[in-house]
């Protein structure tokens, strides 16, 4: 049974960080992309950073510089360190997993076949 579950999430003040965690299991973590989706209220989701089977790293320009993305293999677990948080970072945030082992560039949703349950993220100015 795939599950993917994310954790971290809270509220803090600008300027602050959080890190996200991904805990997955039942289907091979080592071998596929992986990313992190976000979605504001009224707004659509949206892939903030992914991490490909070679370790590789693409992010969204908004969060450059700002998030990093990692994962662990062995503990088939995925995270999102975010630093410097602004209050336009503030949406659900949820890990997926993709359906190959690249990471398209632009990360559409349909590109990723299992997603967690998501966690809030709230920055307050």
């Amino acid at each position: 049974q795939v599950q993917l579950l994310e954790s971290g999430g809270g509220s803090v003040q600008a300027g602050g960080s959080l890190r996200l965690s991904c805990q997955t299991s039942g289907f091979p973590f080592s071998s596929l992309c992986m990313g992190w989706f976000r979605q504001a209220p009224g707004k659509e989701r949206e892939g903030v950073a992914s991490i490909a089977r070679d370790g590789s790293t693409r992010y969204v320009d908004t969060v450059k510089g700002r998030f990093t993305i990692s994962k662990d293999n062995a503990k088939t677990t995925l995270y999102l360190q975010m630093n410097s948080l602004k209050p336009e970072d503030t949406a659900m945030y949820y890990c997926a997993a993709a359906r190959s082992s690249w990471c398209v560039a632009s990360m559409p949703s349909y590109g990723y076949a299992d997603w967690g349950q998501g966690t809030q993220v709230t920055v307050s100015s």
